[in-house]
């Protein structure tokens, strides 16, 4: 049984960390880009010599680990699933900096024995020199061993209704080796890597992580409209299925005014992205 007041109070700290060109590099390479060496719009985040940094490699920045593992929680670890991502960016990250993370839950719902919790953390990520926020971010976790505690309960979602048709599709090939790339920016789960744990887990081969599939989503969204990725102000999104390295992505469309766009995802009929909205800055 889990124990709330233990998830509420825990303690996370606020780990310190320094990245390099190198490190924003790699992380865009775990989402695929660089696969046309004559795309200079790719290039632009690979080129250490003139760097734009991706906003979404800050969500890999100063993360708490596998702090809800700890025994004293009482989570079901095994049954546990990142079932939503929601960040924003205020400022652009430089190539280089010093990195400074906060993190505390901000809410633990009960969906009734049989159905789960619902686990949202909440985490800042931000300069450790000048105070300057580089990503605020909510982490929503289904916890599906773990209902039936007689905490309050999960508000119920409001699906915001999309048109039938989108006004423009984009797909992207996620490349074969993106999950071993990917992890190498901190996401050591072997479910991403080895083919037994995979197996075990009732998945063919190793899985990509839900996290490249954001990133990637804000790189393939910004691009089929025409905006920088590096411009991103916003970007959120449900993981309603696996992706696979070398699976295909194909996203659908709809523009919200000016400043945003929302979308989904498919991998042939299958939804792997849902609730997608995005939000970009002035260019």
């Amino acid at each position: 049984m889990i124990d709330p007041a233990a998830i509420l109070a825990y303690d996370f700290g606020e780990p310190e960390e320094s990245y390099a060109p190198r490190d924003a590099i790699l992380y865009a390479l775990g989402l695929g880009l660089g696969t046309d060496p004559l795309d200079a719009g790719e290039l632009r985040f690979l080129d250490e010599r003139a760097l734009a940094v991706l906003p979404t490699f800050a969500v890999t920045r100063c993360t708490p680990g596998m702090w809800i593992r700890d025994p004293a929680l009482g989570v079901d670890f095994g049954k546990l699933v990142h079932s939503a991502q929601w960040a924003k960016f205020p400022a652009a990250l430089p190539p280089s900096a010093r990195v400074r993370g906060s993190a505390r839950v901000v809410s633990l719902t009960d969906r009734g024995k049989g159905r789960g919790a619902v686990l949202v953390l909440e985490r800042t990520i931000a300069d450790a020199d000048s105070g300057a926020v580089y990503c605020r971010l909510h982490q929503t976790l289904l916890l599906r061993g773990d209902g039936g505690f007689g905490g309050p309960p999960a508000p119920r979602e409001q699906a915001v209704p999309l048109p039938d048709d989108p006004d423009l599709r984009a797909t992207f090939a996620v490349s074969s080796r993106a999950a071993l790339i990917y992890r190498l920016s901190g996401d050591w789960n072997p479910l991403h890597l080895d083919p037994d744990v995979a197996a075990r887990a009732g998945f063919s081969r190793p899985i990509l992580h839900g996290l490249a599939s954001y990133g990637i989503a804000g790189v393939a969204v910004s691009r089929a409209l025409g905006r920088d990725p590096a411009s991103q102000a916003m970007l959120a999104c449900r993981f309603s299925g696996v992706v696979l390295p070398g699976d295909v992505m194909t996203f659908s469309i709809w523009r919200n005014g000016d400043a945003g766009a929302r979308f989904t995802a498919h991998v042939g009929e299958r939804k792997v992205l849902d609730g997608g909205e995005i939000a970009w800055r002035d260019q």
